[in-house]
């Protein structure tokens, strides 16, 4: 690669990530307003495949751009870091669980006050929401928030890692729990989604990629992977923009179109309500086994930030009929980076920072 197509790569990649949040929410807003080229994305398909066991899941173009930053994110992560996940094994095996539980006994604790919402089915919409924000595996970027906090890179990426390669066993126990909250149709859709498919297409897009990601990683070594990741990092902006936009062409022209206040609000106040919990639930594993501020970074952080652009893929494939669960699941991919925002300045960053 050229020094100028280098510098400008970088460049382009540095504007991208210190403005990717007002970048997300304009490809969300452009979702709503000019859906059509999303639209036109998600009917772009290449076959289908047949996993023995598992499942057929159709090959779109969602589904690989989902596959591809799951692939950036296994090429990201080093031998080095990889050795080191032994160290803490009783950590990651703790944070494992509270990631899977703590959204579950929150929404268990206060069902009965969901209940009292005047619409059941606004209801039911966000429940299978949260099923789904719950039962995806934690982000691959929590682990890029724990580095910039100096938290234990190790440790972040052996949650990163346990969720995701367990993930076929995890996302449907979720989707079943939480199909036991639910009612009517949507129940069904949690408990057939859980059955039907969701392994093979965890496989194909979460786990597969990842680990060729890893295993590309160790062939070409640190060398020549590091001269690869700018360019890598670029195409992983860009894709991630365009895969939220494309999911959200869905949901959100209607939002747009007819606007719900008092909904909106309702589904907003419920992510962050759900999003904090997930990252405080970091912060009391790391106060309870008193660990140092790198392990609290790492905790809180994977915790608090699950895998929605699986999510999103995954319900507006298998839930189109009810492309209002989508807006859940909307809001927290933005709620999550606001809050990860807010816990990296106040709580990580030195003082005068």
């Amino acid at each position: 690669m050229s020094s100028k197509i280098l510098s400008v790569t970088t460049e382009v990649t540095h504007f991208i990530h210190r403005f990717f949040l007002p970048l997300l929410l304009l490809s969300y807003i452009l979702s709503g307003v000019a859906p059509e080229a999303g639209l036109a994305l998600r009917h772009i398909s290449f076959g289908s495949v047949d996993l023995p066991g598992l499942g057929r899941t159709n090959l779109s173009l969602s589904l690989l751009m989902l596959s591809f930053l799951l692939f950036n994110a296994g090429l990201g992560v080093q031998t080095k870091e990889l050795i080191n996940l032994r160290k803490q094994p009783w950590l990651i095996a703790v944070g494992f669980l509270a990631n899977i539980l703590a959204p579950i006994f929150l929404v268990v604790t206060f069902h009965g006050l969901l209940t009292k919402w005047h619409n059941p089915d606004e209801l039911q919409n966000l429940l299978v929401g949260l099923a789904l924000i719950a039962a995806m595996p934690i982000a691959g970027s929590s682990a890029a928030w724990a580095q910039n906090a100096n938290g234990n890179i190790s440790l972040s990426l052996g949650l990163v890692l346990s969720s995701t390669i367990l993930s076929p066993l995890t996302t449907p126990l979720v989707l079943h729990l939480y199909g036991m909250l639910t009612h009517g149709d949507y129940s069904e859709d949690l408990h057939e989604l859980a059955t039907q498919g969701t392994n093979a297409f965890l496989c194909l897009t979460v786990v597969l990629p990842s680990l060729l990601g890893m295993a590309t990683h160790a062939l070409l070594g640190e060398h020549r992977t590091s001269r690869l990741k700018p360019l890598l990092k670029l195409a992983n902006f860009i894709v991630l923009l365009l895969l939220n936009y494309s999911n959200a062409s869905i949901s959100l022209p209607q939002v747009f179109l007819k606007p719900d206040w008092d909904l909106l609000v309702f589904v907003l106040f419920i992510t962050c309500v759900v999003c904090i919990v997930a990252f405080f639930a970091g912060w009391l594993i790391s106060f309870v086994f008193k660990t140092d501020q790198a392990d609290r970074a790492a905790l809180m952080f994977s915790l608090g930030m699950n895998n929605n652009g699986t999510g999103l893929v995954l319900a507006s494939a298998a839930l189109a009929d009810h492309p209002a669960v989508l807006v859940p699941m909307i809001f927290y991919t933005l709620v999550q980076q606001v809050i990860a925002a807010g816990v990296d300045k106040w709580m990580f960053k030195p003082k005068g920072d």
